[in-house]
């Protein structure tokens, strides 16, 4: 073996074993147990900035939220979860705000789903189901109650290239998309039923739950980063589908899961009815 042979085999070696290595630390920076003082923190502060869009500072947590400990004792707790990766710090701002990684914590862990009241329930069936006999129609009067429903974009596609969405006109007074590049990004990918496919395929075969989330780097797409989508899969007649929303990724999922339950199973309810 020549010495260039063996020089490469070491560097391609190190290089394997810094991969590894960060690989391991990034896990282990995610994945270290919280405290049930972080947990708490946590969720204030996603549920605090989901209400106000605005950084979450620990005077804000003391008053707002009784955490029965000193501003200090919060500051230091925030410190600790954003080294762990749970909070980030805006340049301009002494309080924090929650990363994705937050996020998905909340909704898998921590959230309690509003009840839908049963006049909003009978509400979305009578308008989706005077639209019961045509998908096209029915997939357009989904994401219009959507959109409607939840102040966000609302999406639909289905198996055979179809895309359906509404509320383009809700997001442009939210904070994070007064920035042209980030609107931009959403309405292209909007519009694209293959990047639409390619984005629900990825995360649905990573994640069992029956309703799906992206936030942040889930859309590999830097501009994007600030986003959150929801949404479910259903089942009409010979085709499948995804229905769901986009907005910011401070989405209020407590809301928006049921109601895409719901609307989910209306969609595979009727759709019943055509075989």
């Amino acid at each position: 073996m020549t010495t260039a042979s063996t020089l490469a085999i070491i560097l391609l070696t190190s290089i394997e074993l810094a991969r590894n290595i960060y690989i391991e630390q990034s896990r282990n920076m995610s994945t270290k147990p919280l405290s049930p003082r972080q947990i708490t923190i946590i969720k204030a502060i996603v549920e605090e900035y989901t209400t106000t869009g605005e950084p979450v500072g620990s005077d804000t947590l003391d008053k707002k939220f009784n955490l029965g400990v000193s501003p200090a004792t919060i500051r230091n707790e925030m410190v600790r979860l954003e080294d762990m990766g749970y909070l980030q710090q805006p340049h301009t701002s002494a309080g924090r705000i929650p990363t994705p990684l937050s996020l998905k914590l909340y909704v898998s862990e921590l959230m309690t789903e509003d009840h839908l009241p049963v006049t909003e329930e009978v509400d979305v069936k009578e308008r989706i189901w005077d639209n019961r006999n045509e998908l096209s129609l029915l997939l357009r009067e989904s994401t219009r109650l959507l959109s409607e429903k939840t102040g966000t974009i609302g999406v639909a596609v289905t198996s055979d290239g179809s895309v359906y969405s509404s509320g383009y006109a809700n997001i442009l007074s939210l904070p994070e998309f007064y920035d042209i590049d980030v609107t931009r990004a959403v309405l292209s990918m909007v519009e694209s039923h293959r990047e639409l496919t390619d984005l629900f395929t990825k995360i649905t075969l990573l994640d069992s739950d029956p309703i799906h989330i992206i936030v942040g780097d889930d859309f590999g797409i830097d501009h994007l980063y600030s986003c959150g989508m929801a949404y479910v899969d259903f089942t009409a007649g010979d085709l499948t589908g995804t229905l769901g929303v986009i907005g910011p990724a401070r989405l209020n999922y407590p809301f928006i899961y049921p109601m895409l339950r719901h609307m989910g199973g209306l969609i595979d309810e009727i759709s019943a009815t055509w075989s």
